[in-house]
């Protein structure tokens, strides 16, 4: 049988349809959720355990509680006695300067009003870092206290706040239009703060990493060819002081000399408390542990030691001077900087 013998088969004709008398799907509306809706939180979450949990508090730096101490109304005491006493004595001098000539008794008394203006401006400036500071910490306490069930124009307060502090870094301008395009949305507290997390704090944390790797790097290098561990010790208080304060102003605390102290305080005292300044024990372990003792000679195990002591530090001081902790972003750990240097100790060999 050909081709030609097969019957043709139907053909489908082209055929119109309305679209009208199809049934519109019906809009879904949008609603909230009640009630019963419950959020597990992180201690009562099976699939982590509690000891899990307490080594990530232990970790994690906060800044110090200060309430009334008897040490501080002390030194207050004294200093103020001391300010008394001083000016006793630098107004007997102005008296017997005038007493020997008039233009002694005014130059004197021109320098101290030049000295006690400059003196004034110094103590404003300390009292604003630590404003400043206590800005910081005070709006991450309030972060914390963030629940599921918290109003968002709370959220939206506090990012209002956030944007300020952060403001001067030209790195979250692309992160506060984005908020600014969201100001119309329905979203709940803990989502909003941790957009603001993801578009404001991501490109600071970022520059955080390299600032830390960066020092880090710098000490292990110095205290590796440095002849003296005089010269070590001196190297790594000037690297940490510098480090510290860096961190501070890059998310906006920008302490002055009282208030870098205090961060330097409060990140030795972490340190003290979760063991991490413990040199021979953690530190040693987890470098020579990775058969690296075989691969390193003596100075450049010193450096590389010294080097994640730097970078444990500088992760203290980013958890003490973040303005959010941790929730949408991972939190930076030693593991991420000791496979960079230890190739730069590989290299120096």
């Amino acid at each position: 049988m050909t081709t030609k013998d097969k019957e043709p088969s139907q053909e489908r004709r082209p055929t119109a349809f309305s679209l009208e008398e199809q049934k519109a799907a019906p809009v879904r509306r949008p609603q909230a959720f009640t009630d019963n809706v419950s959020v597990v939180e992180d201690q009562d979450d099976p699939f982590i355990g509690a000891a899990e949990l307490e080594a990530q508090a232990a970790l994690e730096a906060h800044p110090k509680k200060r309430g009334f101490s008897w040490r501080n109304l002390a030194l207050g005491a004294l200093g103020a006695f001391l300010s008394l006493a001083f000016w006793l004595w630098a107004d007997q001098v102005i008296r017997d300067l005038f007493a020997r000539s008039d233009w002694l008794g005014y130059l004197a008394a021109g320098l101290l009003a030049i000295a006690a203006l400059a003196l004034a401006v110094v103590i404003g400036r300390e009292a604003a870092g630590l404003m400043r500071l206590g800005a910081v910490q005070a709006l991450k306490s309030e972060a914390e206290a963030i629940a599921p069930k918290s109003s968002p124009a709370d959220a939206r307060q506090i990012i209002s706040r956030l944007e300020k502090i952060v403001a001067h870094r030209a790195e979250t301008a692309r992160g506060r239009a984005a908020l600014d395009a969201t100001k119309d949305d329905i979203i709940d507290a803990p989502q909003l703060l941790e957009l603001a997390e993801r578009e404001l704090l991501s490109p600071l944390d970022r520059r955080a990493r390299a600032m830390i790797l960066a020092s880090a790097k710098r000490t292990s290098i110095v205290t590796a060819v440095s002849p003296r561990a005089v010269v070590d010790l001196a190297y790594v208080l000037y690297e940490v002081s510098r480090l510290v304060r860096s961190m501070a102003e890059l998310y906006g605390g920008r302490p002055g000399t009282l208030g870098l102290l205090r961060l330097l305080r409060d990140v030795i005292a972490h340190l003290a408390v979760t063991g991490s300044i413990a040199v021979g024990d953690g530190l040693a372990q987890q470098v020579l542990g990775h058969g690296l003792a075989a691969k390193l000679s003596t100075r450049l195990g010193e450096g590389v030691i010294n080097g994640l002591l730097t970078a444990r530090i500088g992760i203290a001081a980013m958890d003490l001077c973040r303005p959010l902790p941790f929730r949408a972003l991972k939190r930076p750990g030693i593991g991420d900087f000791m496979g960079d240097l230890t190739s730069t100790s590989k290299l120096q060999q």
